[in-house]
């Protein structure tokens, strides 16, 4: 695959018109030095350039967060710093080379700044998510890199990984043997992935074939059970499969506020019975394993 004409093709997806006034806004945006802070919240402290808050509402809806910048609080639909915290105690990436699929505004990696790895980098085919990353790393002035390729080409890489992240991609992919055995080629020798999807109880090897949609989520093919999730990874070729942690999706990781455009969890689930779905589904919960290549 030629991931360099790829690459030129897809930077023209910042002229289209809807993204390009965003470019155009990001642009103007005065440079300078600040203070930033890692932690639960990516926090930018300094002087505070012109247009920031107008900006910052421009690239709205902001689904990852949350990030303080100056006097403003982008109070993100997902607070990811609950799923990062619980998966934290589980990896080591100093001087590993990192990848991150599906990597959204890049929230998670910056937090992986704190790490100290060889490199990040960040898939994810989104031009409205790579200008919000853009625009945090104007203050952050990290050295993070951010392709707009998606799952399906990180096995063409110039570089293997030592660790990739894959949280949340799994159940939106009609194939995901196809998906875990690209993965698998993305590693280095004895490489982890790092993988977060939905699942459902069950001792049987099976997994849920929603109808049109799960959790009024439309491109979602497979919930399988944590034993057919752990058939699909060791026929991908992975040798290791460890569960590291299960959580059910509540209103306290994932909920409407003023910095999202449409619904959340609220919306999705039963009015009269949060343990299922508006179609009738077990509610939304998430396994979080390790795989490794041997």
């Amino acid at each position: 695959m030629d991931l360099k004409q790829l690459r030129i093709d897809r930077q023209k997806w910042m002229t289209w018109k809807n993204i390009k006034p965003l470019r155009d806004a990001l642009n103007n945006l005065e440079d300078g030095s600040w203070d930033v802070k890692i932690g639960d919240k990516i926090t930018i402290n300094g002087d505070k350039p012109k247009n920031v808050l107008e900006i910052a509402k421009l690239l709205m809806p902001w689904r990852k967060g949350p990030f303080e910048l100056f006097d403003i609080f982008i109070d993100a639909e997902w607070q990811s710093n609950i799923k990062y915290n619980l998966l934290r105690k589980h990896f080591n990436l100093k001087d590993k080379r990192v990848a991150d699929i599906g990597c959204n505004n890049g929230y998670y990696m910056f937090r992986m700044l704190e790490d100290n790895p060889i490199s990040i980098v960040g898939f994810d085919p989104s031009p409205v998510y790579k200008t919000q990353f853009d625009f945090i790393n104007h203050f952050v002035k990290s050295d993070i890199v951010y392709e707009l390729l998606g799952v399906e080409h990180v096995q063409f890489y110039e570089e293997k990984f030592d660790t990739i992240f894959c949280l949340g991609v799994l159940y939106h992919r009609s194939d995901p043997v196809a998906m875990l055995k690209q993965l698998f080629k993305s590693l280095d020798k004895k490489g982890e992935i790092i993988l977060d999807t939905f699942y459902i109880d069950g001792e049987d090897e099976m997994a849920l074939c929603p109808k049109s949609s799960y959790s009024k989520i439309p491109n979602i093919y497979f919930v399988p059970t944590i034993k057919a999730l752990k058939n699909w990874c060791l026929r991908a070729g992975f040798s290791e499969f460890e569960v590291l942690e299960t959580s059910k999706t509540d209103s306290n990781e994932q909920r409407k506020t003023s910095w999202i455009e449409g619904q959340s969890l609220e919306d999705f689930l039963d009015p009269n019975d949060d343990t299922i779905t508006v179609e009738g589904y077990p509610a939304p919960q998430r396994v979080y394993v390790r795989l490794i290549k041997d």
